[in-house]
């Protein structure tokens, strides 16, 4: 079902909004990602994922509060939509059929 097709940062964004709820904005999102990944994230990169997921209806987001901090400009914070939420559980069906698929034989080879 190509319209819940996520891409693994797409879905590693998406999951790490979910996790971060209320608090989902690029830099929180970012150093979450670094933080549990071990992985660095450009800001760059994210800011077009996010984006795109709401483009795609994945996400929607809405404007915080304004801070003297931030120069006057507002965080973007980011929710999952339910289109979103969806596209999650496919993409862990998905994946849990492939993983049961997998012959035992696979799972017990030893590479070199």
């Amino acid at each position: 079902m190509k319209k819940y097709q996520l891409g693994e940062f797409e879905e590693i964004v998406l999951l790490t909004v979910g996790v971060l709820y209320d608090n989902a904005y690029g830099v929180a999102i970012k150093g979450e990602i670094e933080k549990r990944l071990e992985r660095k994230v450009s800001l760059g990169a994210l800011q077009s994922a996010l984006r795109r997921m709401e483009e795609k209806g994945f996400l929607e987001s809405e404007s915080g509060e304004t801070t003297v901090k931030r120069g006057g400009k507002p965080k973007r914070f980011f929710k999952m939509t339910s289109f979103g939420r969806r596209a999650l559980e496919y993409n862990r069906d998905v994946r849990a059929e492939l993983w049961k698929a997998l012959p035992d034989m696979v799972l017990e080879a030893k590479f070199s």
